[in-house]
């Protein structure tokens, strides 16, 4: 009996271990959540779960418009009918990190985009720099709410346009957005083509946002990772 009891006092000694190993593990955003600490990828993983929005803040200006009928996920995929404008917005802080993603028009070509480094308040359009996915122009950089970069010589206008002919595929195919921020430096990625630099960035970290903006977009595969040697 005395061995049993013993055996078992193991046994229950090592589930109890585990439990509270597994409960201390907890992955990046979940240490940071809370902290208003700016998050600096150490390795690569999904910023969207790929069933729901946990993690993403749904926002739209006008309080009457429910905003799962503007945002949804169907398939593993997640669609924005586009109306009214908007954004779905990471709750947590990014900085020095390599964002991609896929994106495609699933009816006819519109506009959208990706905001970088974005604070709040939550607002159309947020202080932020948006690479850019109108159809046709993806890849130009698009400064908001007073943001700066080197490139941008003609205070005029708030586009520093793309460097590139188009690089985007045919309407219904998915395309993909690298998109590399490396302290005060941007570099915009689309379909393997450099599109776009910016440098001396005047905002370095904040919030990721997918933009809603007149047409239905879908977006899939979001990951996050660490710089690259060369990035």
């Amino acid at each position: 009996m005395k061995m049993q009891n013993l055996h078992l006092l193991i046994i229950i000694s090592t589930c109890c271990f585990l439990l509270f190993a597994c409960s201390e593990k907890k992955s990046e955003r979940e240490q940071a959540q809370g902290t208003g600490k700016v998050i600096t990828p150490e390795q690569r993983f999904s910023l969207w779960n790929g069933k729901d929005f946990t993690g993403w803040k749904l926002f739209v200006p006008d309080e009457n418009v429910a905003v799962d009928t503007v945002w949804m996920v169907k398939e593993g995929v997640i669609r924005c009918n586009g109306v009214p404008n908007g954004y779905m917005r990471t709750e947590m802080d990014y900085t020095n990190y390599r964002l991609s993603l896929e994106w495609r028009w699933p009816e006819e070509a519109g506009n959208s985009g990706v905001l970088l480094h974005m604070s709040e308040p939550d607002k159309v359009w947020p202080k932020s720099i948006e690479a850019q996915l109108m159809s046709g122009n993806a890849g130009d950089i698009w400064l908001i709410d007073g943001t700066e970069i080197a490139e941008h010589m003609d205070k005029s206008n708030r586009r520093v346009a793309k460097r590139e002919e188009s690089s985007e595929l045919n309407l219904g195919e998915w395309n993909k957005y690298e998109i590399i921020c490396a302290g005060n430096a941007i570099k915009l990625y689309v379909n393997g083509v450099l599109q776009n630099e910016g440098s001396e960035a005047s905002v370095q970290s904040g919030k990721i946002c997918l933009q809603s903006e007149g047409k239905p977009i879908e977006f899939r595969n979001i990951y996050l990772e660490p710089i690259k040697n060369g990035d």
